[in-house]
């Protein structure tokens, strides 16, 4: 569902907030509150509301984070390809030019990736994407083996930083927000919106009222999500940075 925030994890997260509140609606009419109890269970339901909006402020600051830092590592990514296309030309010319042309593929391999959705395209860019960098190392290390100078250092160097940022950006996208944070969140949601329902004053509240909270609560958590969502959102983070090397080299 998180994979998917607005099609199936909003309708999902509205339904249920509002089913609560209905529950909390039903046992007010079996057991409604006097006025004794009233003000204790305002202080109750008072603080309750006010823990579930900290936890979101700040599960939303977590996928800030995620979302920032994912940006960073594209920026880094493109930064690295760019370097070592310019280092490889250390090389002899014609090893030179066959690392070029892999670069620009491996580039065009990254690019995909940005874009690509769940399932098997994203398989099959990630098997491309290793079988390439393996194809990108081995005339490098061969080239250091042979002359160890100072100058191919420069070249393995470039070529370690273009293989590690590729891991580190991977490790971003695998960074969500953990399922059991969701959870607890969404129980403390239910929890809230059925002393919503429970809480009302009048017997005769009608649904409108009680439709309030568990919407913004469901826009809430979609807007979380959507952030957290690297694929499935609307708010995703593009590849400029690799988009505009690829322009330049060409």
């Amino acid at each position: 569902m998180l994979n998917h925030p607005v099609m199936v994890f909003f309708p999902f997260s509205l339904i249920v907030m509002w089913l609560a509140a209905r529950i909390g609606l039903y046992f007010r009419g079996l057991r409604p509150l006097n006025e004794e109890e009233r003000e204790e269970f305002g202080f109750v339901q008072a603080a309750t509301l006010t823990l579930l909006g900290l936890i979101i402020g700040f599960t939303f600051s977590m996928s800030i984070g995620r979302y920032d830092q994912r940006k960073n590592y594209e920026e880094e990514e493109a930064n690295a390809i760019g370097t070592e296309y310019l280092r490889v030309g250390l090389l002899p010319s014609a090893e030179a030019a066959k690392e070029q042309a892999l670069l620009k593929k491996y580039l065009d391999l990254r690019i995909s990736f940005y874009s690509a959705g769940y399932g098997s395209e994203l398989r099959k860019i990630d098997a491309d994407t290793a079988k390439l960098q393996a194809e990108l190392w081995l005339p490098v290390q061969a080239a250091a083996a042979s002359q160890p100078t100072p100058l191919m250092a420069v070249v393995v160097s470039g070529m370690n930083d273009v293989l590690n940022s590729q891991g580190y950006a991977q490790a971003a996208w695998w960074n969500r927000i953990p399922i059991s944070a969701w959870c607890l969140m969404i129980i403390i949601a239910i929890l809230c919106n059925g002393l919503i329902g429970y809480g009302g004053r009048h017997a005769n509240t009608k649904g409108k009222v009680i439709f309030i909270l568990p919407l913004f609560v469901a826009i809430a958590f979609l807007l979380i999500a959507d952030i957290d969502s690297p694929r499935g959102g609307l708010i995703r983070v593009g590849p400029q940075n690799l988009l505009s090397l690829s322009q330049s080299l060409r």
